[in-house]
């Protein structure tokens, strides 16, 4: 009955029923954004700062262009540079937790207002954005009938919706993954390497992909990651010195070993991942990092297992996107942008292999990894991620069709099974 059930919520989920639903969402996202953002000025109606998240850039560019790249782990910089920019009264608290690369493309904007800034930074993140998921699109032939499904789809994605009014850096995340997965397509596998080591942008996401790939044995994509992250490192040590490397590692480690002092209070609520889930779910901190710990392993084991598989492409980097997401101890609704290529590979796959018996439940879990994201503040109150639930239950699905494929390849015949063929 269960079967049955899935079978009959999925042929529910038709292409008409999609439009509108995201239609639907669409209007409501961007209809609150347009109003919200429609005042002059620096200040939205609820008297925050537009694209808030923004700030860390200019302020840390600023510091860099002034040769004060040394202090841009103090918070005590940090704070009088922002009160610079933004004003003696601000009250905003403002931590750098990026590589002192990532702010070099935002000194040419200096010479502009903050909006300015912030406007050009996040028009050139959403043409990135658009111009992944049309790539992504192309490579996909069985929604290749769909272009308004896929392009409104796109634009009612809430994590998009979320990058937006907070000025993030998720659209490199997503790029990199992009990149990455058409390498793979072009049996690039040290340039699909190359790509995802760009990820150490954000080293949490890099918490997953190496260990997958060090699992499956996938050794000239790891190499090619390696390479990439020593690259950037070597090119901080240079050009920064090495005491500001070891002043962003040292930030990286405190952050780490100490997640919930880099967190506001209603973080959680807006995080999508197993540390968040957990930590959401139980008060004890050790019991917490426990439990991570464990669910990360077997999510790990997992992943390996179906990039060793012979299952397409699309549906082991699937695979691995959703390993970076859930193990990732620092992932924002804004970074569920990364997941957007594992949605269209797994919904083009799904297409393809209308006779699968997982097609189904595999397009339920799709719908609802997209849009239960939306509803993280609720877990204010529920203190249960479903989300993740989602997430998780989507690579255990996937990882059972690797252990069928795997079944199904080694059986060998018997030798009155050759005899009859």
């Amino acid at each position: 009955m269960t079967a049955g059930w899935i079978a009959l919520l999925a042929n529910r989920l038709n292409s008409r029923r999609l439009r509108v639903h995201a239609g639907f969402l669409a209007l409501c996202l961007w209809g609150v954004c347009l109003i919200d953002y429609s005042t002059p000025g620096v200040l939205d109606r609820a008297g925050n700062i537009k694209f808030q998240d923004f700030l860390q850039f200019p302020v840390s560019a600023r510091l860099i262009a002034g040769g004060r790249a040394g202090e841009l782990y103090r918070a005590q910089a940090l704070t009088d540079a922002l009160r610079a920019l933004a004003g003696p009264d601000t009250r905003v608290r403002l931590q750098y937790f990026y590589g002192p690369q990532v702010a070099l493309p935002f000194i040419p904007l200096l010479r502009f207002s903050f909006l300015t800034q912030s406007s050009v930074w996040v028009a050139l993140s959403m043409l990135l954005y658009f111009a992944c998921i049309f790539l992504l699109w192309k490579s996909c032939g069985a929604l290749h009938p769909f272009p308004g499904l896929i392009a409104l789809c796109a634009i009612a994605y809430p994590p998009l919706f979320h990058f937006f009014v907070r000025g993030q850096i998720s659209a490199w995340m997503l790029a990199c993954f992009t990149a990455a997965y058409l390498a793979f397509w072009a049996r690039r596998d040290w340039l699909a390497g190359i790509a995802l080591g760009f990820l150490f942008v954000k080293p949490q996401f890099l918490a997953a992909v190496p260990v997958v790939l060090l699992l499956a044995r996938a050794w000239r994509p790891l190499v090619g990651l390696v390479a990439s992250v020593a690259a950037q490192v070597a090119f901080v040590s240079i050009y920064f010195g090495r005491g500001v490397l070891r002043a962003y590692f040292a930030m990286l480690l405190h952050s780490a070993g100490r997640p919930g002092t880099t967190e506001l209070d209603l973080s959680p609520i807006q995080m999508h991942s197993l540390r968040s889930f957990w930590a959401l779910l139980i008060p004890s901190s050790p019991v917490v990092w426990i439990l991570y710990l464990a669910s990360s392993m077997a999510v790990l084991v997992m992943a390996a297992a179906l990039w060793k598989s012979s299952l397409p492409l699309s549906v082991r980097f699937s695979s691995l996107l959703l390993a970076a997401v859930l193990v990732n101890p620092h992932l924002y609704i804004y970074d569920l942008l990364a997941l957007a290529p594992a949605l269209l590979l797994l919904a083009d796959w799904t297409r393809s292999t209308p006779q699968d018996d997982s097609s189904p439940a595999i397009r339920v879990l799709l719908y609802l990894s997209f849009s239960l994201p939306l509803f993280g503040p609720v877990n204010r109150w529920t203190h249960l991620q479903v989300s993740v639930v989602a997430f998780t239950a989507l690579l255990c699905l996937l990882w059972r069709l690797s252990r069928a494929a795997k079944w199904s390849g080694n059986r060998k015949l018997a030798p009155s099974e050759s005899g009859v063929v």
